[in-house]
């Protein structure tokens, strides 16, 4: 009930679920209650006290017509069997050039006349979504980012809402990172109404499944699938790069000590460049990344600025595909940086070997991150390779920054060198009066 419960202040509405855990059932019977006006007693959710126009969709026409319309109406032949009352269905217009599939339902609202719902899907294309005002959307399965917007769209006069229900199986997306900012897994509930609301649902929170039907679909799904099939997490293509949990990576930050050696790695671009900077514990062996930088559209005296001033004596070593950038002026993206007075060097760069080195690292605790790095943290969060194990390569500058500086950055790590007191001039040394 908490979903339901949400609807009364927020306008966006995500049950991002588990598989085999009623999320269908629960917008379906949302829906319908809207749809007739009739709520339970204890109904702690939004009400619309006249009829409304609203849409239902899923992703293709076939999915809509087994899964929605049927969970709407009931199987084609026997209307009236699913969640809205045979008494209350008004009028079932069917859809034109598709097979017992249904393309509008009218339901008899207590306050009088009808309410209205529209069966759509998403292969449509966004622009069957365009135009029409409605007081409910509810979009079952994942929609493709243009059309949740047309939809929010469709709800701003009516003064309305959006709600979905899906299983994560396309990972953080567009959609899903509207609701999840910055890819953190949570609930997000309460305080700002304008803002988007997310309840969750695993398999261990319905009592409809048992523990052997649980291990049953547990040991069919593939392991990458795992998460978003039994917890409704995101998946991450084919697995995650570091499967660690990110509570064994992040450290509170601290004033690192002066005799601990450092360095920085870079990744350059114009659309993002990106530095992240170690520093080593010489007792433990320890890693701390403690500062990054994270900027786009930036020329490199900007990118240098901001280096520098963490320390321009800190060595770094740097993308080596720079090599091969070059400028309006001819000149290669790395000696533009080291004219800029960074210390650089280019970096190993063998993708698979380096990751395997970081993510030794951070597995046996040798690499630790400031939790103040909200920018490596969100890449890390969605650090993936897709379903034909590559490496997805979106949002991923500070990952590759961090491997330069594991692979080949902390061999050039170094203490900041200390100021030496200026020697007395020569007039002092040989005529002084107590020479």
């Amino acid at each position: 009930m908490r979903y339901i419960e949400t609807g009364r202040t927020h306008r966006e509405r995500l049950f991002l679920a588990a598989n085999q855990v009623g999320k269908t059932e629960l917008g379906a019977y949302e829906l319908t209650c809207h749809l007739t006006g009739k709520y339970p007693p204890n109904w702690p959710g939004r009400k619309f006290p006249s009829p409304i126009d609203t849409w239902a969709a899923g992703d293709t026409s076939k999915t809509v017509k087994d899964i929605l319309q049927s969970k709407l109406l009931g199987p084609f032949g026997d209307f009236g069997t699913g969640m809205i009352p045979a008494h209350l269905i008004g009028k079932v217009v069917a859809k034109a050039g598709v097979a017992e599939a249904i393309d509008a339902i009218y339901v008899q609202h207590v306050a009088g006349s009808y309410s209205k719902v529209t069966l759509k899907s998403y292969d449509q294309r966004r622009e069957s979504f365009q135009g029409t005002a409605m007081h409910v959307v509810w979009l079952d399965e994942e929609p493709p980012l243009d059309i949740y917007i047309e939809c929010l769209m469709r709800t701003i006069t009516t003064g309305g809402m959006v709600m979905l229900t899906f299983t994560p199986l396309s990972g953080l997306t567009e959609v899903v990172t509207q609701f999840l900012p910055g890819g953190k897994i949570q609930e997000r509930e309460g305080g700002d109404p304008s803002a988007k609301a997310v309840v969750m649902a695993t398999w261990d929170d319905v009592p409809h499944l048992t523990k052997e039907a649980k291990e049953q679909l547990w040991n069919s799904i593939p392991p990458f699938q795992r998460d978003a099939r039994s917890k409704g997490v995101p998946q991450l293509g084919s697995g995650a790069i570091y499967p660690i949990p990110e509570e064994d990576v992040v450290c509170a930050p601290f004033e690192i000590p002066k005799h601990w050696p450092r360095a920085y790695g870079l990744d350059v671009g114009w659309n993002r460049t990106a530095a992240v900077w170690g520093a080593r514990n010489p007792d433990t062996g320890v890693t701390y990344l403690y500062s990054e930088h994270y900027r786009g559209q930036a020329e490199p005296s900007v990118n240098a600025e901001a280096i520098r001033s963490r320390g321009a004596w800190i060595p770094g070593v740097i993308d080596p595909a720079a090599r091969g950038r070059g400028q309006a002026d001819g000149r290669q993206m790395l000696q533009l940086y080291i004219d800029q007075g960074l210390s650089l060097a280019t970096a190993d760069n063998g993708v698979e070997t380096g990751l395997y080195e970081v993510w030794q690292a951070l597995s046996a605790g040798k690499l630790k991150v400031f939790s103040t790095l909200g920018s490596w943290l969100e890449e890390f969060r969605i650090y993936r390779r897709d379903d034909t194990g590559k490496v997805v390569k979106e949002k991923d500058h500070l990952q590759d920054a961090t491997r330069y500086l594991q692979v080949s950055g902390m061999d050039r790590a170094m203490t900041e060198p200390i100021a030496r007191p200026l020697a007395l001039s020569s007039r002092y040394s040989e005529t002084s009066w107590m020479s």
